[in-house]
């Protein structure tokens, strides 16, 4: 009797724990996540190439919404320095997480207001987007970025 009632709490109580313990696992990571992507968008808005390049890796790659591919962090900052990104105000919405060991998947929608010579520059954009963040020696770094600007109707 002993024996099927320790069979029952491993089959059913131990995996409900394990469960348990892996969401709020995730919720923190989670809220990691949501700090880290927020600063980089409040970094974008504010064109601070310091906090950018601390949130980004060498290698960050985006497929950004000029139909182009941008290479590697010091062409993106370059680009904030050219003037191509300046931004007036910039919103971004998080509207879902996939997590999948030491990379977090982030979806989203990004409403900007480009001022100066930045494409779209006066108008109110809306855009899609998918962030790659990738925990390298210690540290979430976003590595990847798809956006595409969402067409008018």
């Amino acid at each position: 009797m002993k024996l099927i009632l320790l069979a029952a709490v491993v089959i059913f109580v131990v995996p409900g724990l394990l469960l348990a313990q892996s969401a709020k696992q995730n919720d923190a990571l989670e809220q990691e996540i949501r700090k880290l992507d927020f600063a980089e968008a409040d970094g974008l808005l504010r064109k601070d190439v310091a906090v950018l390049e601390k949130l980004w890796a060498e290698d960050f790659t985006v497929n950004n919404p000029r139909n182009g591919i941008s290479n590697g962090r010091e062409a993106v900052v370059a680009l904030i320095r050219n003037g191509t990104i300046d931004y007036s105000s910039f919103v971004r919405e998080v509207e879902t997480m996939l997590f999948h060991g030491d990379t977090v998947i982030v979806m989203g929608l990004e409403t900007i207001k480009p001022v100066g010579n930045a494409p779209f520059a006066g108008q109110t954009v809306r855009r899609r987007f998918t962030h790659f963040w990738m925990k390298r020696k210690g540290k979430w770094l976003l590595t990847a970025r798809h956006a595409n600007v969402i067409c008018q109707v």
